[in-house]
């Protein structure tokens, strides 16, 4: 065995430890007597001591105790059960008493002895079955006096022996405190009698609600009376679930309701819940939750009488005007603090929901716009053009009032985000107004134009950061939708399109404004600038590739503007890049105009790259320049690429090799990387599609020479370029032969040979890492 140590240090080392052991060991023997001298374990001592040294029991005594009184118990039960099932019908109606009052008495009169000897599980054991017999008891009651009851009478027995259980059940516990059963069964028995009750009378969704609620009341009740006691501080629970069950039921029979009468009866329901839940958070500290469901109930039980009698849309509005006063409980000190947050909670949850109902149809409205692109100036006023959809009325109402409300929210709880969320609530309400109320197209324009730039200089502006992106963002989608709609026509194109991009323009120039406001209004500047250039190239009669030639007007101007664009201009050169690349894919239907955009579009990269702090840009226009006189050639159907790329190559193999000299460090990628590839990469481009021998023999042979050339100069650019079209070349030549062969190969050898292969890989994983690590270090230290 291996170790870092020397073995006279090890052995030490090894001593040092054995004896730090032993005297770990005798410390825990000494306690270990000490411990079962005390009285208190004299108890379970004895099993203790005669467990082995070193060896755990595989269970506590008490763990052990309570394993065995859970499996009595439920044996016993049982077996009260089969006898209550099955041989109940032998014996007689004394017999049948006589057993069941015996044994129930029994059951429940042995846990007080029990606890008086301090044997508590098995007390709470024996108690378990004891109420378990009082069940089995009532069963058998209704079995021998009322055989054969209809379901209805059942339901009404049941009901009545619920009460009763719950109620001796809660005397037991009382008179037997120590016991933990029996008063948590008496609060759960008691959740039974009314809500049965109600399904004994045959009653509706609107009685059994009143039951759930009754039995809420009452177990809010126990909650308030004793709230630090058990189970009275559990009592909560089951109440949240029932009064949440009236709620639903209210809720739902007020949605369905044909008319204000109908939905009377609901109403009444939801009031008693609002009363119930509000008086709650009133009495006990928390119960916050409890106010929210109170005033979610108030206002449905209002808005739900109204309902019936109002359009959908101006229903939700309805709802949204009741619950803004509960926003207003907030500031009601004389109002406990949970009912305050409740209120006010609940207030805040309908408004946003009545908030996601507008939002959702106004984008189903600005969404219709999308029409516009079928057919593109349809018409020659924006007077003339496709109706707009209308929202209607409601969702603007409804924005405007969910935006007034977070508002309000914002101005009393400060440091909240409700700013941020009125400023986008109230652009949609404004954004979205005008087309509810059926104004004409030009109007509809000019108002949502308004409303874009308030959102726009609002950004510009507002010292709130979150309130100041919700406006940006707000102002962005504005901006694109109007854009959109106005293409409807085409004096509202340059209309929209000119003041939009003027608008982006002075924010851009607003000094006081944020950073990545300025950047963002000057990328879309460049970019309604780039549309208003396509949309005038349209009103010409040239093809669709000649509009490339003015679109890239755009990013040239930006290029020219360089420094004098100050912060702003990283965002503006990537708009203006967009803009390139839209040229470029505009012009490629036509080969000869994408060759003249790619060298314009070269030309502008190699004016941006002459400033120092650009001069990457000088690889982009190199690559452009080579594109354009490739599509160039391409075009003029050439066959014979290397009577045109080897007069450059050479020139710049010459002019690689005077820079080496002048300056050894230069990387061999700078020096001898584009004069290479300008003739090897698109000579092995054209042999993979050349029939003949001759081009492949030739540039194998070149490629050979470069690699090993490469090689014994340890350059970098010549080994890797050759090496990867010497390659290449060869992978070319072998192709038809490689499928033949696989051809003629059996279908399962493949896979076969490639798991070999991984399992080889894998065996030699880390020498293959080690090779890789190797041959990087070889590659870095080429130049």
């Amino acid at each position: 065995m291996n170790t870092p140590l020397p073995p006279a240090d090890e052995l030490a080392l090894i001593d040092r430890e054995l004896g730090q052991l032993d005297a770990r060991r005798l410390y825990l023997l000494a306690r270990r007597d000490w411990l079962l001298r005390q009285p208190a374990l004299l108890a379970w001592g004895a099993p203790a001591t005669a467990a082995a040294p070193g060896r755990p029991e595989e269970a506590s005594a008490p763990s052990a105790q309570n394993l065995l009184l859970t499996l009595g118990a439920v044996l016993l039960a049982v077996a009260a059960l089969a006898f209550t099932l099955v041989s109940w019908g032998s014996l007689g109606i004394g017999g049948r008493s006589a057993v069941l009052a015996v044994v129930t008495a029994a059951a429940l009169v042995t846990p007080a002895p029990l606890l008086r000897r301090g044997l508590r599980s098995t007390a709470e054991s024996v108690a378990a079955v004891g109420l378990l017999l009082t069940v089995l008891d009532a069963y058998a009651l209704f079995a021998v006096g009322m055989p054969g009851a209809a379901a209805g009478t059942a339901a009404a027995y049941a009901a009545g022996a619920a009460a009763v259980l719950a109620a001796a059940w809660a005397g037991y516990g009382r008179a037997l405190p120590a016991l933990r059963i029996p008063l948590p069964a008496a609060l759960l028995t008691a959740q039974l009698p009314l809500p049965l009750a109600a399904l004994a009378a045959d009653a509706g969704p609107a009685e059994l609600g009143w039951a759930l609620l009754a039995t809420a009341a009452l177990d809010l009740a126990l909650a308030a009376a004793a709230p630090g006691r058990w189970p009275a501080r559990a009592a909560w629970i089951p109440a949240a679930a029932l009064g949440a069950g009236a709620l639903l039921i209210g809720l739902s029979e007020s949605a369905v309701a044909a008319s204000a009468a109908e939905a009377a009866a609901p109403a009444a329901l939801l009031a008693a819940v609002a009363a119930l839940g509000v008086a709650a958070a009133w009495r006990i500290p928390g119960a916050w939750p409890a106010a929210t469901a109170g005033g979610l109930a108030a206002v449905a039980a209002l808005g739900g009488t109204a309902r019936p009698e109002l359009a959908p849309g101006w229903a939700v509005v309805t709802h949204l005007a009741l619950a803004l006063p509960l926003l207003a409980a907030v500031r009601v000190t004389a109002l406990p603090e949970p009912v305050r947050l409740g209120l006010a909670r609940a207030g805040a949850g309908i408004a946003g929901l009545a908030a996601l109902w507008g939002c959702a149809a106004a984008v189903t409205a600005l969404a219709a716009r999308l029409q516009v692109l079928d057919e593109v100036w349809a018409a020659t006023t924006p007077a003339a053009g496709v109706p707009l959809a209308q929202p209607g009325a409601t969702a603007p109402v409804a924005l405007l009032l969910a935006a007034g409300a977070a508002r309000w929210l914002s101005r009393t709880l400060p440091g909240r985000p409700e700013a941020a969320a009125a400023v986008a609530l109230g652009w949609g309400g404004l954004f979205t107004a005008p087309l509810a109320l059926g104004l004409p197209v030009a109007a509809v324009l000019a108002a949502q134009l308004a409303v874009t730039a308030a959102a726009g200089v609002l950004a510009l502006r507002s010292p709130d950061r979150p309130t100041a992106i919700a406006a940006g963002a707000a102002a962005l989608l504005g901006a694109g939708n109007v854009s959109l709609a106005a293409l409807d026509g085409r004096a509202a194109t340059f209309a929209v399109l000119g003041l939009l991009g003027a608008g982006c323009a002075a924010g851009a120039a607003y000094g006081p404004a944020p950073r990545w406001a300025r950047s963002g209004a000057a990328a879309l500047a460049v970019g309604y600038a780039t549309a208003l250039v396509v949309v005038l190239s349209a009103l010409t009669d040239l093809a669709a590739p000649w509009w490339a030639l003015p679109v890239l007007a755009v990013p040239a101007a930006v290029t020219a503007a360089g420094p004098g664009l100050g912060a702003q201009r990283l965002a503006a050169e990537a708009a203006a890049a967009v803009a390139g690349a839209l040229a470029l894919a505009l012009a490629c239907g036509d080969a000869p105009v994408l060759a003249l955009a790619l060298a314009l579009a070269g030309v502008v990269c190699a004016g941006s790259a002459v400033r120092a702090d650009r001069r990457a840009l000088g690889w982009a226009a190199g690559v452009l320049f080579v594109a354009a006189a490739w599509v160039r050639l391409a075009s003029a159907g050439v066959g014979a690429a290397e009577a045109y790329t080897l007069p450059v190559t050479l020139p710049a193999l010459a002019v690689g090799f005077l820079r080496r000299r002048r300056d050894p460090a230069a990387s061999s990628w700078t020096a001898y990387g584009p004069g290479l590839a300008a003739t090897l990469l698109p000579s092995l481009a054209a042999a993979w599609g050349d029939p003949h021998w001759l081009r492949p023999l030739l540039l194998g042979a070149a490629a050979l020479g470069v690699t090993l050339a490469g090689a014994h100069r340890r350059l970098r650019a010549p080994l890797l370029l050759g090496g990867g079209t010497l390659a290449a070349v060869a992978l070319h030549e072998l192709a038809p032969y490689v499928v033949q062969v696989v051809d003629a190969l059996p279908r399962w050898l493949p896979p076969a040979l490639a798991g070999l292969l991984l399992l080889a890989v894998g065996a030699t994983y880390e020498k293959r890492l080690r090779n890789a690590r190797r041959l990087r270090s070889a590659l870095g230290r080429l130049r």
